[in-house]
């Protein structure tokens, strides 16, 4: 049955909605291959054949509503759709050079925010990192995506600078050698240790601990979180955090982290 004009109008509102999301929450070089495998379709009923381009890590939820949102306002033509998400990518770049500021909620949901898994925002910020990433966390267990994007972002060369707590065995405060791990899946990473305490290299003091969570990436993208690298805080824990996008914090933060590894504040091992 044909929509009815004030029914195209609302489809079509529905479908700029997405649109406008996916630019701001997918990195401009992923936004560039979606909108150039869009524009090689015959139409919408090839859909299909986009969504691997959206990557292992993309929100399924809004591959979907685009998909439904497209069928409904199937008016419109791959290269608009195409040109359409370029311009929402630009645009967002043009957003981020001002500085943004996403909560991310984790846990259940009241409508009143959005809700996005904590495992999402913190593989898009390993994603964008292009010549350096530095993410801080209490402890790390295997959590298989961020084990994936890490080795990734080392395979393109990125310079991969991890910070955690250390082991009761190395005088630390977990049980877990998140070091042993993480030496084991990214060994070209750069592991860091807090000695706590005079800030003499070596000298470690039982009331400090490395509490931070936080993932940075080329000074651009931060993400700052409750949540540590372990399965139970991607997926079942009650997490907040925020995702800072340009501005001054970023750099700040960066520059931060790596002034504690340039004063041997923290100890590479």
């Amino acid at each position: 049955m044909p929509l009815s004009s004030k029914g195209e109008a609302v489809a079509m509102n529905e479908l700029w909605q997405i649109i406008a999301e996916l630019g701001l929450e997918l990195h401009p070089d992923r936004v560039a291959a979606i909108a150039s495998k869009i524009e090689s379709l015959g139409s919408v009923e090839q859909f299909a054949l986009v969504k691997p381009v959206f990557g292992p890590n993309a929100d399924k939820s809004m591959i979907g509503r685009l998909d439904a949102a497209w069928r409904e306002a199937n008016q419109v033509r791959p290269g608009e759709l195409a040109a359409a998400l370029r311009g929402a990518s630009a645009t967002a770049a043009l957003h981020e050079r001002h500085g943004s500021v996403e909560m991310v909620w984790t846990g259940p949901s009241t409508g009143m925010v959005p809700v996005r898994h904590t495992e999402q925002v913190l593989c898009e910020v390993i994603e964008s990192a292009r010549n350096r990433l530095f993410v801080v966390s209490f402890v790390a267990y295997e959590v298989s995506s961020i084990i994936k994007a890490l080795q990734d972002a080392a395979g393109r060369q990125v310079q991969v600078d991890i910070l955690m707590e250390s082991s009761t065995d190395r005088g630390g405060k977990v049980t877990v050698d998140s070091f042993k791990m993480m030496k084991t899946v990214v060994p070209s990473a750069n592991l860091y240790v807090w000695h706590v305490g005079n800030g003499k290299k070596g000298v470690s003091d039982p009331t400090g601990s490395v509490h931070a969570k936080c993932a940075v990436s080329d000074g651009k993208l931060a993400f700052i979180t409750s949540a540590n690298l372990s399965t139970a805080a991607m997926e079942r824990n009650m997490e907040l955090g925020v995702l800072v996008r340009g501005g001054h914090l970023p750099d700040e933060l960066h520059r931060h982290l790596e002034a504690l590894v340039a004063t041997e504040t923290v100890e590479r091992i």
